[in-house]
């Protein structure tokens, strides 16, 4: 892991410190430190266990798709996949780190360069599916609440979604309409020679075309794979389902009961789409703020609304960067080719 990078975690780290420091500044230390000691940790070790269970479950996703591509491909080797994405999703913006830091990884154990990209373009649709078809029932479910909680940025709601199904679209039309695909994909990147010399615009140009043709021949051969797609999609959906409990979880915690849980996992899905499109790695500042928002009618007591910040940011943010720099540092089982 480079210096900069490092800095970075640090500062993600320092960020979240002033943060709650921000969100707590009104409240009396007295209140926070007894509201604190009232919680019911049993509440939030499930909590935890679904964290766990979040990692857990796309460890056996990552090992059940290289395993069938490659031999010796150890479980430990496909735990450190997903905790690694963790932590460089949450020290990039927008997410962006945390593909290139998977595969990193996985060539680190000696998994071929364009099995571990195949592996994880799999794990990449399947997963983008499953977010698209949770907003969905999500959006039906509480955008109302949303709308009326978080007024103009409800629309930042409708636009995450549409990203996220524009590139689902994307992703189907490379599959099944590849030519199409390329002229369209051809004629976008044309205004790119404004702004590019002759030699960097047609390098630029191979290397979008090349992608595609990779991209097309991988989902096509993972196509076949139904068995296999079947298999990584039911795990992938009660993966998401672990991960969208925790803030139920922390609300029973907090000794708050009688809350509909079909509504709060809505709410996380639609707060995670919304985190999304901030620009700061692991949308600090955004994730707290829709978070209040949407969550201050159901945990009414401002000192436990900011211990309830800070305990879902540990197990949903936090705990996955620590557990990514752990590791990173953890030596491989090297696969021999």
């Amino acid at each position: 892991m480079s210096k900069r990078n490092v800095i970075t975690l640090i500062v993600m780290f320092f960020i979240g410190a002033l943060i709650f420091w921000y969100a707590s500044r009104d409240i009396k230390l007295d209140i926070l430190i007894n509201d604190f000691f009232a919680i019911n940790w049993w509440w939030i070790l499930v909590a935890l266990i679904c964290i766990l269970l979040y990692f857990l479950l796309e460890s056996w996703i990552t090992h059940s798709i290289v395993a069938s591509q490659t031999d010796q491909f150890t479980f430990k080797d496909a735990i450190r996949v997903p905790l690694v994405e963790q932590l460089f999703n949450g020290i990039t913006p927008f997410s962006s780190g945390g593909q290139p830091g998977q595969l990193f990884v996985m060539v680190q154990t000696g998994v071929d360069a364009g099995k571990a990209s195949s592996a994880l373009l799999m794990k990449f649709i399947v997963f983008q599916g499953m977010i698209v078809i949770n907003f969905i029932i999500s959006l039906l479910i509480g955008f109302h609440y949303v709308v009326d909680k978080l007024h103009a940025l409800s629309w930042l709601v409708v636009f995450g979604f549409v990203i996220h199904f524009f590139v689902i679209l994307i992703l189907l039309l490379i599959m099944y309409w590849y030519s199409l695909t390329k002229k369209l994909i051809n004629i976008i990147i044309k205004p790119a020679k404004y702004f590019l010399n002759d030699e960097r615009y047609l390098k630029f140009n191979k290397m979008i075309n090349e992608k595609i043709d990779t991209f097309h021949t991988e989902s096509i051969r993972i196509a076949k794979e139904w068995k296999l797609l079947l298999k990584i999609s039911i795990i992938t959906f009660f993966q998401l389902l672990f991960y969208y409990l925790i803030p139920y979880f922390i609300i029973l915690g907090l000794g708050y009961s009688g809350v509909d849980v079909i509504m709060i996992i809505s709410l996380h899905v639609l707060i995670v789409m919304i985190i999304s499109l901030f620009p700061i790695p692991g949308g600090s500042g955004g994730a707290e703020y829709s978070f209040e928002l949407l969550f201050q009618s159901y945990i009414t007591n401002n000192s436990k609304l900011v211990l309830a910040i800070l305990l879902w940011r540990l197990l949903t943010y936090y705990l996955g960067m620590i557990l990514g720099f752990i590791a990173i540092g953890i030596k491989p089982d090297k696969v021999y080719k």
